[in-house]
């Protein structure tokens, strides 16, 4: 005899014992496995949508601190994580990418061509979401003449460094 999901059947003394049948725990495991991967998967996209949104916000607050650097110098830095370049006179810390702590990609330009001080700059970060909208309004631009000591940039490498385009745009990239 059966009530509900329990079932209840007689031992071979006469009592009867209440339970649940191998196949029900089987069957409630299953349902509970699935629910889980479906979550976990929502969620790590969430993450993922998360540290873009942070990349993004970064930069922006870099943007700004280069601002103040540059109507108190007059230029650009050639590297703004050296020290005391924008921290912490412009900037508490310049900020790093959330995943690994590595430095955003930066190039100090120069646009009179002589390579002497940077007249304007080039910065960005690699996303993780290729269908991120920020992809769309970004500049994509590939690197002018850099500063003495600045490096490479391209605004559609897939790291953001280098001279050559790739087939999918991940960097999201700014200038002044």
């Amino acid at each position: 005899m059966s009530i509900g999901m329990i079932s209840k059947s007689k031992t071979a003394n006469g009592k009867s014992q209440r339970g649940f049948t191998l196949i029900e725990l089987l069957v409630v495991i299953a349902i509970i496995g699935i629910l889980s991967s479906v979550v976990l998967a929502s969620l790590n996209t969430a993450r993922l949508k998360s540290r873009d949104t942070r990349r993004v916000a970064d930069l922006k607050q870099i943007q700004l601190a280069l601002q103040l650097y540059f109507d108190a110098e007059g230029e650009y830095p050639v590297d703004i994580y050296a020290a005391d370049v924008l921290a912490p006179t412009y900037i508490a810390a310049v900020p790093k990418d959330p995943v690994g702590q590595v430095e955003y990609a930066y190039a100090g330009l120069d646009t009179g061509g002589t390579a002497a001080t940077c007249e304007s700059y080039h910065i960005g970060a690699v996303l993780e979401d290729t269908a991120n909208a920020a992809l769309d309004s970004d500049i994509d631009a590939a690197n002018a003449t850099a500063c003495t000591g600045a490096t490479e940039f391209h605004g559609n490498a897939a790291d953001c460094t280098g001279t050559t385009a790739a087939g999918t745009d991940e960097c999201y990239d700014m200038k002044p």
